[in-house]
Protein backbone atom coordinates (compact mmCIF):
# COMPACT_ATOMS: atom_id res chain seq x y z
CA UNK A 1 0.00 0.00 0.00
CA UNK A 2 1.76 3.18 -1.30
CA UNK A 3 -0.84 5.72 -0.08
CA UNK A 4 -2.16 6.25 3.48
CA UNK A 5 -5.60 4.82 4.32
CA UNK A 6 -6.95 8.41 4.60
CA UNK A 7 -6.01 11.70 2.85
CA UNK A 8 -3.21 13.63 4.48
CA UNK A 9 -3.85 17.27 5.49
CA UNK A 10 -2.44 19.86 3.11
CA UNK A 11 -0.25 22.49 4.84
CA UNK A 12 -1.12 25.33 2.45
CA UNK A 13 -1.73 27.93 5.15
CA UNK A 14 1.27 27.11 7.36
CA UNK A 15 4.28 27.03 5.04
CA UNK A 16 7.06 26.19 7.40
CA UNK A 17 10.30 24.60 6.42
CA UNK A 18 11.65 21.46 7.94
CA UNK A 19 14.49 23.44 9.46
CA UNK A 20 12.03 25.80 11.18
CA UNK A 21 10.03 22.90 12.56
CA UNK A 22 13.21 21.21 13.70
CA UNK A 23 14.43 24.37 15.40
CA UNK A 24 11.03 24.59 17.15
CA UNK A 25 11.56 21.11 18.59
CA UNK A 26 8.95 19.34 16.42
CA UNK A 27 9.79 16.04 14.74
CA UNK A 28 8.94 16.31 11.05
CA UNK A 29 9.50 12.71 10.09
CA UNK A 30 8.22 10.35 12.82
CA UNK A 31 8.33 6.79 11.74
CA UNK A 32 4.63 6.36 12.47
CA UNK A 33 3.66 9.39 10.36
CA UNK A 34 6.30 9.30 7.58
CA UNK A 35 5.38 8.41 3.99
CA UNK A 36 5.00 4.73 3.35
CA UNK A 37 7.78 2.79 1.76
CA UNK A 38 7.06 0.34 -0.92
CA UNK A 39 5.77 -2.72 0.84
CA UNK A 40 7.06 -6.03 -0.44
CA UNK A 41 4.65 -8.31 -2.24
CA UNK A 42 2.77 -10.58 0.17
CA UNK A 43 2.32 -14.25 -0.30
CA UNK A 44 -1.40 -14.98 -0.54
CA UNK A 45 -0.96 -18.40 1.12
CA UNK A 46 0.37 -17.12 4.44
CA UNK A 47 -0.43 -14.40 6.98
CA UNK A 48 1.39 -11.09 6.61
CA UNK A 49 4.25 -10.18 8.94
CA UNK A 50 4.10 -7.01 11.02
CA UNK A 51 7.06 -5.54 9.17
CA UNK A 52 5.41 -6.33 5.78
CA UNK A 53 2.36 -4.16 6.49
CA UNK A 54 2.04 -0.56 5.36
CA UNK A 55 3.92 1.80 7.66
CA UNK A 56 0.77 3.89 8.23
CA UNK A 57 -0.92 0.88 9.86
CA UNK A 58 1.77 0.21 12.46
CA UNK A 59 0.73 3.15 14.68
CA UNK A 60 -2.91 1.98 14.86
CA UNK A 61 -1.91 -1.67 15.39
CA UNK A 62 0.60 -0.92 18.14
CA UNK A 63 -1.68 1.61 19.87
CA UNK A 64 -4.82 -0.56 19.68
CA UNK A 65 -3.56 -4.10 20.19
CA UNK A 66 -0.82 -3.62 22.80
CA UNK A 67 -0.97 -1.67 26.05
CA UNK A 68 1.78 0.54 27.43
CA UNK A 69 2.74 -1.93 30.16
CA UNK A 70 3.53 -4.67 27.66
CA UNK A 71 5.45 -2.27 25.43
CA UNK A 72 7.43 -0.91 28.38
CA UNK A 73 8.64 -4.45 29.10
CA UNK A 74 9.50 -5.40 25.51
CA UNK A 75 10.71 -2.23 23.70
CA UNK A 76 13.75 -1.44 25.95
CA UNK A 77 15.18 -4.86 25.03
CA UNK A 78 15.66 -3.70 21.41
CA UNK A 79 16.17 0.07 21.75
CA UNK A 80 18.28 2.44 23.81
CA UNK A 81 15.42 3.63 26.01
CA UNK A 82 15.01 3.91 29.77
CA UNK A 83 12.13 1.73 30.88
CA UNK A 84 11.25 3.92 33.87
CA UNK A 85 11.96 7.46 32.72
CA UNK A 86 10.63 7.18 29.15
CA UNK A 87 7.15 8.61 28.54
CA UNK A 88 4.29 6.60 27.08
CA UNK A 89 4.56 8.54 23.79
CA UNK A 90 8.28 7.74 23.49
CA UNK A 91 7.59 4.05 24.14
CA UNK A 92 4.87 4.09 21.46
CA UNK A 93 7.02 5.84 18.83
CA UNK A 94 9.93 3.49 19.47
CA UNK A 95 7.67 0.42 19.09
CA UNK A 96 6.34 1.77 15.77
CA UNK A 97 9.91 2.40 14.56
CA UNK A 98 10.88 -1.19 15.49
CA UNK A 99 7.86 -2.53 13.57
CA UNK A 100 8.72 -0.47 10.47
CA UNK A 101 12.41 -1.33 10.62
CA UNK A 102 11.84 -5.08 10.89
CA UNK A 103 14.47 -7.22 12.51
CA UNK A 104 14.37 -8.81 15.97
CA UNK A 105 12.20 -6.05 17.46
CA UNK A 106 9.48 -6.48 14.82
CA UNK A 107 9.62 -10.27 15.20
CA UNK A 108 9.21 -9.96 18.99
CA UNK A 109 6.22 -7.62 18.57
CA UNK A 110 4.67 -9.98 15.98
CA UNK A 111 5.17 -12.99 18.26
CA UNK A 112 3.66 -11.10 21.23
CA UNK A 113 0.58 -10.18 19.18
CA UNK A 114 0.16 -13.73 17.83
CA UNK A 115 0.44 -15.26 21.30
CA UNK A 116 -2.02 -12.82 22.82
CA UNK A 117 -4.62 -13.09 20.05
CA UNK A 118 -4.18 -16.72 18.97
CA UNK A 119 -7.89 -17.49 19.40
CA UNK A 120 -8.95 -14.59 17.19
CA UNK A 121 -6.37 -15.55 14.56
CA UNK A 122 -7.76 -19.09 14.43
CA UNK A 123 -11.31 -17.77 14.18
CA UNK A 124 -10.43 -15.42 11.29
CA UNK A 125 -8.45 -18.17 9.48
CA UNK A 126 -11.81 -19.80 8.67
CA UNK A 127 -12.70 -16.91 6.34
CA UNK A 128 -12.36 -17.97 2.68
CA UNK A 129 -12.59 -14.48 1.09
CA UNK A 130 -12.67 -10.79 1.92
CA UNK A 131 -16.50 -10.79 2.34
CA UNK A 132 -16.39 -13.35 5.12
CA UNK A 133 -13.44 -11.46 6.62
CA UNK A 134 -15.47 -8.22 6.76
CA UNK A 135 -18.41 -10.12 8.24
CA UNK A 136 -16.20 -11.36 11.08
CA UNK A 137 -14.89 -7.82 11.56
CA UNK A 138 -18.43 -6.40 11.78
CA UNK A 139 -19.35 -8.98 14.40
CA UNK A 140 -16.26 -8.02 16.42
CA UNK A 141 -17.30 -4.33 16.23
CA UNK A 142 -20.77 -5.18 17.53
CA UNK A 143 -19.33 -7.25 20.38
CA UNK A 144 -16.71 -4.61 21.26
CA UNK A 145 -13.86 -7.14 20.89
CA UNK A 146 -11.81 -4.90 18.59
CA UNK A 147 -8.05 -5.44 19.32
CA UNK A 148 -8.00 -9.23 18.59
CA UNK A 149 -10.11 -8.82 15.45
CA UNK A 150 -8.03 -5.87 14.20
CA UNK A 151 -4.77 -7.83 14.44
CA UNK A 152 -6.26 -10.97 12.89
CA UNK A 153 -7.78 -8.97 10.00
CA UNK A 154 -4.65 -6.92 9.23
CA UNK A 155 -2.44 -10.03 8.95
CA UNK A 156 -5.01 -12.27 7.19
CA UNK A 157 -3.96 -13.64 3.76
CA UNK A 158 -7.21 -12.36 2.12
CA UNK A 159 -6.97 -8.87 3.66
CA UNK A 160 -6.97 -6.60 0.57
CA UNK A 161 -6.38 -2.85 0.50
CA UNK A 162 -10.12 -1.95 0.68
CA UNK A 163 -10.59 -4.33 3.61
CA UNK A 164 -7.67 -2.79 5.52
CA UNK A 165 -8.82 0.75 4.67
CA UNK A 166 -12.35 0.01 5.90
CA UNK A 167 -11.07 -1.44 9.19
CA UNK A 168 -8.63 1.44 9.66
CA UNK A 169 -11.34 4.06 8.99
CA UNK A 170 -13.83 2.48 11.37
CA UNK A 171 -11.14 2.25 14.06
CA UNK A 172 -10.21 5.92 13.43
CA UNK A 173 -13.84 7.07 13.80
CA UNK A 174 -14.20 4.91 16.88
CA UNK A 175 -11.28 6.79 18.42
CA UNK A 176 -13.21 10.03 17.85
CA UNK A 177 -16.24 8.55 19.59
CA UNK A 178 -14.03 7.51 22.46
CA UNK A 179 -12.66 11.06 22.64
CA UNK A 180 -16.21 12.46 22.77
CA UNK A 181 -17.06 10.05 25.52
CA UNK A 182 -13.94 11.14 27.34
CA UNK A 183 -15.06 14.75 27.06
CA UNK A 184 -18.38 13.81 28.69
CA UNK A 185 -16.42 12.00 31.37
CA UNK A 186 -14.30 15.12 31.84
CA UNK A 187 -17.43 17.23 32.34
CA UNK A 188 -18.68 14.73 34.90
CA UNK A 189 -15.26 14.76 36.52
CA UNK A 190 -15.39 18.57 36.84
CA UNK A 191 -18.85 18.34 38.42
CA UNK A 192 -17.61 15.67 40.77
CA UNK A 193 -14.60 17.78 41.70
CA UNK A 194 -16.87 20.72 42.51
CA UNK A 195 -19.09 18.46 44.59
CA UNK A 196 -15.99 17.04 46.27
CA UNK A 197 -14.80 20.56 47.13
CA UNK A 198 -18.20 21.40 48.62
CA UNK A 199 -18.17 18.22 50.65
CA UNK A 200 -14.65 18.95 51.87
CA UNK A 201 -15.75 22.44 52.97
CA UNK A 202 -18.76 20.92 54.76
CA UNK A 203 -16.53 18.36 56.46
CA UNK A 204 -14.16 21.11 57.58
CA UNK A 205 -17.07 23.05 59.10
CA UNK A 206 -18.30 19.90 60.85
CA UNK A 207 -14.82 19.16 62.16
CA UNK A 208 -14.57 22.72 63.47
CA UNK A 209 -17.92 22.38 65.19
CA UNK A 210 -16.91 19.00 66.62
CA UNK A 211 -13.69 20.51 67.87
CA UNK A 212 -15.63 23.27 69.65
CA UNK A 213 -17.97 20.69 71.18
CA UNK A 214 -14.97 18.64 72.27
CA UNK A 215 -13.38 21.68 73.92
CA UNK A 216 -16.62 22.47 75.77
CA UNK A 217 -16.92 18.84 76.86
CA UNK A 218 -13.36 18.82 78.15
CA UNK A 219 -14.06 21.99 80.11
CA UNK A 220 -17.21 20.47 81.64
CA UNK A 221 -15.30 17.31 82.55
CA UNK A 222 -12.58 19.39 84.19
CA UNK A 223 -15.19 21.32 86.21
CA UNK A 224 -16.86 18.08 87.34
CA UNK A 225 -13.52 16.59 88.31
CA UNK A 226 -12.79 19.69 90.37
CA UNK A 227 -16.14 19.37 92.17
CA UNK A 228 -15.45 15.69 92.84
CA UNK A 229 -12.07 16.57 94.31
CA UNK A 230 -13.67 19.18 96.57
CA UNK A 231 -16.29 16.71 97.79
CA UNK A 232 -13.64 14.09 98.47
CA UNK A 233 -11.66 16.65 100.46
CA UNK A 234 -14.76 17.51 102.50
CA UNK A 235 -15.39 13.86 103.21
CA UNK A 236 -11.81 13.38 104.33
CA UNK A 237 -12.09 16.11 106.99
CA UNK A 238 -12.86 14.98 110.60
CA UNK A 239 -16.54 15.12 111.56
CA UNK A 240 -17.74 17.48 114.31
CA UNK A 241 -18.93 16.17 117.70
CA UNK A 242 -22.62 16.06 116.78
CA UNK A 243 -21.80 14.34 113.51
CA UNK A 244 -19.76 11.70 115.39
CA UNK A 245 -22.76 11.08 117.68
CA UNK A 246 -25.02 10.68 114.68
CA UNK A 247 -22.60 8.22 113.14
CA UNK A 248 -22.62 6.16 116.37
CA UNK A 249 -26.41 6.20 116.47
CA UNK A 250 -26.59 5.15 112.84
CA UNK A 251 -24.23 2.24 113.59
CA UNK A 252 -26.41 1.14 116.55
CA UNK A 253 -29.54 1.35 114.39
CA UNK A 254 -27.87 -0.80 111.78
CA UNK A 255 -26.98 -3.43 114.42
CA UNK A 256 -30.54 -3.41 115.77
CA UNK A 257 -31.86 -3.72 112.22
CA UNK A 258 -29.69 -6.81 111.66
CA UNK A 259 -30.99 -8.36 114.90
CA UNK A 260 -34.57 -7.55 113.89
CA UNK A 261 -33.99 -9.14 110.48
CA UNK A 262 -32.71 -12.30 112.16
CA UNK A 263 -35.75 -12.43 114.45
CA UNK A 264 -38.08 -11.90 111.51
CA UNK A 265 -36.38 -14.74 109.63
CA UNK A 266 -36.68 -17.01 112.71
CA UNK A 267 -40.36 -16.20 113.20
CA UNK A 268 -41.00 -16.63 109.49
CA UNK A 269 -39.51 -20.14 109.56
CA UNK A 270 -41.53 -21.00 112.65
CA UNK A 271 -44.70 -19.66 111.07
CA UNK A 272 -44.11 -21.72 107.93
CA UNK A 273 -43.50 -24.85 110.05
CA UNK A 274 -46.69 -24.12 112.05
CA UNK A 275 -48.66 -23.66 108.84
CA UNK A 276 -47.38 -27.00 107.55
CA UNK A 277 -48.33 -28.76 110.80
CA UNK A 278 -51.75 -27.06 110.74
CA UNK A 279 -52.30 -28.24 107.18
CA UNK A 280 -51.36 -31.79 108.19
CA UNK A 281 -53.72 -31.61 111.17
CA UNK A 282 -56.50 -30.34 108.97
CA UNK A 283 -55.95 -33.20 106.52
CA UNK A 284 -55.95 -35.68 109.41
CA UNK A 285 -59.13 -34.12 110.85
CA UNK A 286 -60.80 -34.32 107.43
CA UNK A 287 -59.83 -38.00 107.13
CA UNK A 288 -61.11 -38.72 110.65
CA UNK A 289 -64.34 -36.88 109.92
CA UNK A 290 -64.82 -38.90 106.76
CA UNK A 291 -64.06 -42.13 108.63
CA UNK A 292 -66.47 -41.13 111.39
CA UNK A 293 -69.23 -40.44 108.85
CA UNK A 294 -68.64 -43.81 107.26
CA UNK A 295 -68.68 -45.48 110.68
CA UNK A 296 -71.88 -43.69 111.64
CA UNK A 297 -73.53 -44.70 108.38
CA UNK A 298 -72.44 -48.28 108.86
CA UNK A 299 -73.58 -48.18 112.51
CA UNK A 300 -76.94 -46.86 111.46
CA UNK A 301 -77.26 -49.62 108.92
CA UNK A 302 -76.21 -52.27 111.43
CA UNK A 303 -78.65 -50.82 113.95
CA UNK A 304 -81.49 -51.00 111.43
CA UNK A 305 -80.51 -54.59 110.66
CA UNK A 306 -80.47 -55.43 114.35
CA UNK A 307 -83.85 -53.77 114.84
CA UNK A 308 -85.34 -55.68 111.94
CA UNK A 309 -83.85 -58.96 113.18
CA UNK A 310 -85.07 -58.30 116.71
CA UNK A 311 -88.54 -57.49 115.37
CA UNK A 312 -88.64 -60.68 113.37
CA UNK A 313 -87.40 -62.70 116.34
CA UNK A 314 -90.04 -61.21 118.66
CA UNK A 315 -92.76 -61.89 116.11
CA UNK A 316 -91.59 -65.46 115.72
CA UNK A 317 -91.49 -65.93 119.51
CA UNK A 318 -95.00 -64.54 119.94
CA UNK A 319 -96.32 -66.79 117.21
CA UNK A 320 -95.64 -70.01 119.18
CA UNK A 321 -98.69 -71.31 121.26
CA UNK A 322 -101.52 -73.85 121.55
CA UNK A 323 -103.36 -75.26 118.59
CA UNK A 324 -107.04 -75.30 117.85
CA UNK A 325 -108.95 -76.91 115.19
CA UNK A 326 -109.20 -75.81 111.67
CA UNK A 327 -105.73 -74.80 110.94
CA UNK A 328 -104.48 -73.93 114.41
CA UNK A 329 -106.20 -70.66 114.74
CA UNK A 330 -106.01 -70.85 118.50
CA UNK A 331 -102.22 -71.29 118.29
CA UNK A 332 -101.55 -74.99 118.62
CA UNK A 333 -98.75 -74.80 115.97
CA UNK A 334 -95.93 -72.31 115.14
CA UNK A 335 -97.23 -69.07 113.91
CA UNK A 336 -95.86 -67.49 110.70
CA UNK A 337 -92.89 -65.11 111.21
CA UNK A 338 -93.43 -61.39 110.80
CA UNK A 339 -92.03 -61.14 107.21
CA UNK A 340 -95.15 -60.06 105.42
CA UNK A 341 -93.04 -58.61 102.58
CA UNK A 342 -92.17 -62.10 101.30
CA UNK A 343 -95.62 -63.63 101.55
CA UNK A 344 -96.61 -65.20 98.28
CA UNK A 345 -93.35 -64.16 96.56
CA UNK A 346 -90.59 -66.17 94.92
CA UNK A 347 -87.16 -64.94 96.00
CA UNK A 348 -83.87 -66.07 94.41
CA UNK A 349 -80.89 -65.83 96.77
CA UNK A 350 -77.46 -66.08 95.04
CA UNK A 351 -74.30 -66.62 97.09
CA UNK A 352 -74.11 -66.52 100.87
CA UNK A 353 -73.07 -69.13 103.40
CA UNK A 354 -74.77 -72.54 103.85
CA UNK A 355 -75.74 -71.97 107.54
CA UNK A 356 -77.33 -68.56 107.02
CA UNK A 357 -78.93 -69.71 103.77
CA UNK A 358 -80.73 -72.55 105.60
CA UNK A 359 -82.02 -70.14 108.28
CA UNK A 360 -83.20 -67.70 105.61
CA UNK A 361 -84.98 -70.48 103.78
CA UNK A 362 -86.87 -71.47 106.94
CA UNK A 363 -87.81 -67.83 107.70
CA UNK A 364 -89.10 -67.17 104.19
CA UNK A 365 -91.08 -70.40 104.08
CA UNK A 366 -92.53 -69.66 107.54
CA UNK A 367 -93.64 -66.25 106.22
CA UNK A 368 -95.43 -67.79 103.29
CA UNK A 369 -92.83 -67.19 100.60
CA UNK A 370 -90.44 -69.30 98.50
CA UNK A 371 -86.64 -68.91 98.65
CA UNK A 372 -84.54 -70.46 95.85
CA UNK A 373 -80.86 -70.61 96.84
CA UNK A 374 -77.96 -70.76 94.34
CA UNK A 375 -74.43 -70.70 95.75
CA UNK A 376 -73.06 -68.81 92.73
CA UNK A 377 -71.11 -71.69 91.22
CA UNK A 378 -69.37 -73.22 94.27
CA UNK A 379 -71.36 -76.50 94.15
CA UNK A 380 -74.23 -75.54 91.87
CA UNK A 381 -73.46 -75.10 88.20
CA UNK A 382 -73.49 -71.52 86.94
CA UNK A 383 -75.59 -72.62 84.01
CA UNK A 384 -78.51 -73.26 86.38
CA UNK A 385 -78.48 -69.60 87.45
CA UNK A 386 -80.18 -68.39 84.25
CA UNK A 387 -82.82 -71.13 84.57
CA UNK A 388 -83.62 -70.20 88.19
CA UNK A 389 -84.22 -66.50 87.61
CA UNK A 390 -87.31 -66.46 85.31
CA UNK A 391 -90.50 -66.24 87.42
CA UNK A 392 -88.71 -64.70 90.41
CA UNK A 393 -90.17 -61.62 92.09
CA UNK A 394 -86.89 -60.32 93.47
CA UNK A 395 -83.25 -61.42 93.37
CA UNK A 396 -80.98 -60.95 96.37
CA UNK A 397 -77.19 -61.43 96.63
CA UNK A 398 -74.71 -60.54 99.38
CA UNK A 399 -71.80 -58.53 98.03
CA UNK A 400 -69.35 -60.03 100.54
CA UNK A 401 -70.05 -63.64 99.65
CA UNK A 402 -70.45 -63.91 95.86
CA UNK A 403 -67.93 -63.86 93.02
CA UNK A 404 -67.85 -61.03 90.52
CA UNK A 405 -68.56 -63.22 87.53
CA UNK A 406 -71.80 -64.53 89.04
CA UNK A 407 -72.79 -61.02 90.14
CA UNK A 408 -72.27 -59.57 86.65
CA UNK A 409 -74.16 -62.48 85.06
CA UNK A 410 -76.95 -62.01 87.55
CA UNK A 411 -77.29 -58.30 86.77
CA UNK A 412 -77.46 -58.91 83.01
CA UNK A 413 -80.14 -61.60 83.32
CA UNK A 414 -82.23 -59.51 85.72
CA UNK A 415 -82.10 -56.50 83.42
CA UNK A 416 -83.04 -58.71 80.49
CA UNK A 417 -86.11 -60.20 82.29
CA UNK A 418 -87.02 -56.92 84.14
CA UNK A 419 -86.52 -58.49 87.57
CA UNK A 420 -85.63 -56.36 90.59
CA UNK A 421 -82.33 -57.27 92.18
CA UNK A 422 -81.00 -56.01 95.52
CA UNK A 423 -77.47 -56.32 96.90
CA UNK A 424 -77.01 -57.12 100.61
CA UNK A 425 -74.27 -55.66 102.75
CA UNK A 426 -73.40 -59.06 104.24
CA UNK A 427 -74.56 -62.65 104.01
CA UNK A 428 -76.10 -62.44 107.51
CA UNK A 429 -79.76 -63.07 108.37
CA UNK A 430 -80.01 -59.52 109.74
CA UNK A 431 -79.10 -57.93 106.38
CA UNK A 432 -81.77 -60.01 104.63
CA UNK A 433 -84.46 -59.22 107.21
CA UNK A 434 -83.58 -55.49 107.09
CA UNK A 435 -83.88 -55.49 103.29
CA UNK A 436 -87.31 -57.18 103.39
CA UNK A 437 -88.50 -54.73 106.05
CA UNK A 438 -87.17 -51.82 104.00
CA UNK A 439 -88.95 -53.04 100.90
CA UNK A 440 -92.26 -53.46 102.81
CA UNK A 441 -93.78 -49.97 103.44
CA UNK A 442 -95.89 -51.11 106.40
CA UNK A 443 -92.85 -52.22 108.36
CA UNK A 444 -90.92 -48.99 107.81
CA UNK A 445 -93.02 -47.10 110.37
CA UNK A 446 -92.74 -49.99 112.82
CA UNK A 447 -88.97 -49.99 112.53
CA UNK A 448 -88.84 -46.26 113.18
CA UNK A 449 -90.83 -46.70 116.42
CA UNK A 450 -89.02 -49.83 117.49
CA UNK A 451 -88.06 -50.04 121.19
CA UNK A 452 -84.48 -49.32 122.14
CA UNK A 453 -82.28 -52.37 121.82
CA UNK A 454 -80.69 -53.77 124.93
CA UNK A 455 -77.59 -54.65 122.87
CA UNK A 456 -74.55 -52.66 123.96
CA UNK A 457 -72.10 -51.74 121.23
CA UNK A 458 -69.19 -51.89 123.67
CA UNK A 459 -69.94 -54.79 126.03
CA UNK A 460 -72.39 -56.83 123.85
Amino acid sequence: MHTPPFPLAQSSRLKLTDDALTSAGIRTHDACCSPAKAAPALNAKRRARLSELDAHLHCSIIGTCLNTHELRKLVPKFADLDRRDASDLEIHHTAVELAIAGGPGAKALHKLLDDRYAAAVRRFDKAADDAELLKLWDEALKNGDIPPAYWALMTHPFATMPVRQKAFGELHMLSHLVGAANRADIRRLVALEEENAALKEKIERQQSRLQQVSVARDAAIAALNEQIAQLNAQLARPLPADAAGLATEVQQLREWLEVADQRVALHTSRREAAEQRMQQEQDAATALRRSRDQALAQLKLVQSECDALERATVDAANGTGGTTGMGGVNGTGPRRASLDGVQGKRIVYVGGRPGSNAALKRLVEAAGGELVVHDGGVEDRKGLLAAALPGADIVVFPVDCVDHDSMNTLKRICERHAIDYHPLRTASVASFVELIARLHPEHVAQLRDAPASAFCLRHG
